[in-house]
């Protein structure tokens, strides 16, 4: 019986809504003071203020006394790679003496260095490894995340990281988000032969993966040096064809023209975006392409931070993500990452708190059941162990949830 009443909580921030908020809307979070939430079998089913007395016999709910703290919608994490083998600690090293992350790759080091690891890894192992990430996430308030495949490049690996993500769905409270992506990198066996692997992924891959229905989306890494505008249209157009919805790393190296081509496409999103041009935020906000930013990558790699202040002034719908991965991002730091958007990126911290709960499900297509706390949605909140969400930024690096709860059920 997933039946729980929240009472009393200092702010109930609603974050309310069905689809992500775009610029402006960002900042209005519709906040309830000293409000109360009634979640009844794992579902929201009422939102009180102060003066409505709880329409339902109490014998039949656990009661959470939220009595100085604020009530949030479940974190949303819209872009990690959490499922993976292997370690590259040492490639942490050689950055911090000035190698770029483009150097390492060329060396062998970057994306491929995760993939001989991730095709010696059991199954077991993979399936292990991500429980256990997956339980720090949710200790962070994460209570949905989006895994993408990527570290296997070929057939057998990357099923077998989808078929991990799939069981761990079916295991683990935080739910699962899955994306296929296949063309995360040339492994060294098709180097030299891009667009035969790009082949390779329409024609065998897209099938196979569609087949046993393990993905919702595709992903391409879209940059210079990996995967050409070219090749990433034909690969995204050919995955829409399959029934898959389109993301896209877009821009983060280079300008490529990677946001360009998402609002093309029209994605449901594109991510990185360190280097988008003024006219990718265009027609991202034009488009309705929710522009996903993952500071914790930028800060891991002393670069540049995306451009969010801009991407909101224009009026472009703003997703944050932590980019979970065992190489330019070894975080799921929620804490952090609120810091680094708010005091480096400029977003406010209301926009912040839109940016990875309901713009973060619309990041993964899932704006209209989870992201916010409106009736008829599922029951995922975060209370917090303070009275306001402004601590989420304020509190540097310092985590602020105290419970966390899915589906109406305390984890």
């Amino acid at each position: 019986m997933n039946n729980l009443i929240i009472q009393n909580a200092a702010q109930v921030v609603t974050c309310s809504g069905f689809s992500g908020k775009h610029g402006k809307e960002m900042s209005d979070l519709q906040v309830i003071e000293n409000g109360s939430v009634v979640v009844t079998d794992g579902l929201i089913s009422h939102i009180l203020k102060a003066d409505e007395s709880i329409p339902v016999n109490k014998q039949d709910y656990e009661i959470l006394n939220a009595t100085g703290k604020a009530l949030l919608p479940g974190f949303v994490d819209p872009h990690t790679h959490f499922v993976f083998g292997g370690y590259r600690e040492e490639e942490f090293s050689w950055r911090m003496r000035g190698d770029s992350y483009m150097d390492i790759m060329k060396r062998g080091g970057g994306i491929v260095n995760t993939t001989r690891a991730t095709r010696e890894a059991t199954e077991e192992e993979l399936f292990e490894l991500g429980r256990q990430r997956l339980d720090a996430m949710m200790r962070l308030g994460i209570t949905t995340v989006e895994g993408k495949s990527g570290y296997g490049l070929n057939r057998e690996t990357e099923l077998k990281q989808l078929r991990v993500m799939r069981r761990l769905n079916e295991n683990h409270p935080v739910d699962i988000v899955p994306t296929y992506m296949g063309a995360h990198a040339t492994p060294a066996e098709w180097k030299g032969r891009e667009d035969a692997f790009i082949d390779f992924q329409i024609n065998e891959m897209f099938p196979l993966v569609a087949k046993e229905g393990l993905a919702e989306a595709v992903d391409i890494f879209c940059e210079k040096g990996v995967f050409s505008i070219e090749q990433s249209r034909r690969y995204l157009t050919a995955a829409r064809e399959h029934g898959f919805k389109l993301k896209m790393h877009a821009d983060e190296i280079a300008p490529l023209g990677g946001a360009e081509l998402a609002a093309e496409l029209r994605c449901l999103s594109a991510d990185h975006l360190l280097q988008a041009s003024d006219e990718g935020i265009r027609t991202m906000a034009e488009r309705g392409v929710v522009a996903t930013l993952l500071p914790l990558t930028a800060f891991s790699l002393r670069e540049k931070y995306a451009r969010g202040r801009e991407m909101i002034d224009a009026g472009c719908m703003v997703a944050l993500a932590t980019d979970f991965n065992p190489g330019s991002s070894f975080s799921a730091s929620v804490p952090l990452l609120f810091a680094l958007a708010c005091i480096y990126m400029q977003l406010t911290p209301g926009e912040a708190v839109a940016a990875l709960t309901i713009n973060s499900a619309a990041a993964i297509d899932r704006a209209d059941r989870i992201g916010s706390i409106d009736i008829g949605k599922q029951g995922d909140l975060v209370l917090l162990q303070f009275p306001s969400y402004k601590f989420l930024p304020y509190h540097v690096g310092m985590n602020c949830v105290e419970t966390v709860i899915k589906r109406g059920e305390i984890v």
